[in-house]
């Protein structure tokens, strides 16, 4: 099915990028309190779309990710499609383990929750591709943690606030300090993940890499 050992890396990139993204959104409705601060936990898997994007981004290029991006996007509007309909189609009473009352009280959340996600998504991605090649195009192949860490620090102060926004400040779920204070809280936690994460970046890095040379190098010995 797979011609070549860059197609498998894009695939598996691609899936725990999607994946990753689409369970951020169906956990997204349960707040948790680290301290004095509460944030999603919906942003526990954002750390590995970080990582799985700046890896995107240097082999793939700005059209991988941007491409990858839509489809994801459009993956989560289908999630959310689905969740529409499992919430309008009523439990059999009596028998369904789960009622009603508790299924939209869970999802009926994530919906809103995908809405901001949606929005936020496409409009950090976007900024996380700029950001990477300017940085990119001026070090070259020098510097991965510049360009991985740079991208993630302005994308995701958009993201963080973007999502809190219209999934729980504008729906009334939460008061302005909190949105306030909730956003700060997530995008530390989410920045300090990608500093933490950013050996991972450079593991990944080298790993593709000498995937990838072997695969060049087994094409070359048949060509000759």
């Amino acid at each position: 099915m797979f011609k070549t050992k860059k197609e498998i890396v894009f695939v598996v990139l691609a899936g725990i990028f999607i994946t990753n993204a689409v369970v951020a959104e169906l956990i997204g409705g349960k707040l948790i309190q680290i301290g004095p601060f509460v944030m999603s936990i919906g942003i526990l898997p954002w750390p590995i779309v970080f990582l799985t994007t700046d890896l995107i981004n240097e082999y793939f290029g700005e059209k991988g990710v941007k491409k990858l991006s839509f489809i994801t996007a459009c993956l989560i509007a289908y999630a959310f499609l689905i969740l529409f309909m499992a919430i309008t189609i009523p439990a059999a009473k009596g028998i369904s383990p789960v009622n009603d009352e508790q299924f939209e009280a869970v999802f009926g959340q994530s919906m809103w929750i995908i809405i901001g996600s949606l929005i936020a998504f496409m409009v950090s991605q976007l900024i996380d591709v700029w950001i990477f090649w300017f940085f990119k195009k001026r070090t070259g192949e020098k510097k991965i943690w510049l360009r991985a860490t740079g991208s993630t620090v302005i994308s995701q102060l958009f993201d963080s606030f973007i999502v809190l926004g219209i999934a729980f400040w504008l729906p009334g779920k939460i008061d302005f300090k909190t949105y306030i204070t909730s956003g700060l809280t997530g995008y530390i936690f989410k920045l300090t993940l990608a500093i933490v994460l950013t050996p991972l970046i450079y593991a990944g890095h080298h790993f593709i890499k000498e995937y990838l040379e072997k695969d060049n190098h087994s094409n070359s010995e048949e060509h000759l």
